[in-house]
């Protein structure tokens, strides 16, 4: 009999609390607004974090309380923005497709090494060990923090030492940026690929690029004073290209020592595999 007790006893106890457990689910139930789980199944699901918060679940929940626009989400674009602005009732802010860039082309074989690295795989470690093993302190250390830290493959490291931007699969994420310990890539807008780019990042004087890097800007300033537009300024020994400026006139490339100057319209195919426009105008004319 007492084990009959027990069990009837443990059955009512169970009941009680099932019971209780019932109601404080009722009580302290978290409304969610439907219109969250639209709106998350219409990204992209990558959970990458470019829109600034921790994946797509809290992104779209920041959009229906209204606190984002639909265009955050960067690698939906423009078509998932106007879809959700669409569903939510809102209005539509659109953004300008971005690309990511790597400003730099000294690789392997053109930019020299102060020592052999044989660490661990990872340009922020590397940089901590001596400055890095590239002679050039700005150079790319070519060991993938971009690549991994890119959702959507859009990355590789190429076989010269170099990360390779697929810019039909870059979404503009800037991911890839945040994680460059040498501010080597920065996002640029498509816009058809307008526009020149100097492709180095070296403040160095001139002859220390040159001792160290055959491809890098050495502030000679002759694409400056030959810039029809006015687009080349120099900052702190390195000449940028306001591409917002630059018509393509091309006039730059040819005057430039190291051929460090490039069409974006060159950059998309791999660097090394791409035959620089000054050379290719050099064997023409002769």
């Amino acid at each position: 009999m007492q084990i009959i007790y027990a069990i009837i006893a443990l059955g009512l106890i169970g009941l009680v609390f099932g019971i209780l457990l019932s109601l404080a689910a009722k009580v302290f139930a978290v409304k969610v607004d439907p219109r969250v789980d639209k709106v998350k199944d219409s990204l992209p699901g990558a959970n990458c974090g470019a829109c600034g918060y921790a994946g797509c679940s809290q992104f779209a929940e920041a959009v229906v309380r209204g606190e984002v626009n639909p265009s955050g989400c960067i690698p939906g674009g423009t078509e998932t923005a106007k879809a959700l602005a669409a569903e939510l009732g809102i209005d539509f802010a659109e953004t300008e497709p971005l690309v990511a860039t790597v400003f730099c082309i000294g690789d392997n074989e053109k930019a020299a090494d102060r020592f052999i690295y044989e660490g661990v795989k990872n340009c922020a470690v590397a940089g901590r060990f001596y400055g890095g093993f590239k002679a050039c302190t700005y150079g790319c250390l070519g060991l993938g923090d971009c690549a991994r830290a890119c959702p959507f493959e859009a990355i590789e490291i190429g076989p010269h030492g170099l990360p390779v931007v697929d810019q039909e699969a870059c979404t503009g994420c800037g991911l890839c940026v945040n994680a460059c310990p040498r501010d080597l890539i920065k996002t640029l807008p498509r816009r058809s690929n307008q526009g020149h780019l100097v492709l180095c990042s070296s403040h160095d004087r001139g002859k220390s690029v040159s001792k160290v890097c055959s491809v890098g800007c050495i502030a000679c300033r002759a694409c400056v004073k030959i810039c029809p537009q006015e687009a080349i300024e120099m900052d702190d020994k390195l000449a940028v290209i306001d591409i917002d400026k630059c018509d393509d006139c091309g006039k730059c490339v040819p005057v430039c020592p190291p051929v460090t100057i490039y069409p974006r319209t060159a950059i998309p195919k791999k660097l090394a595999d791409i035959e620089h426009p000054a050379a290719a105008a050099s064997e023409d004319g002769s």
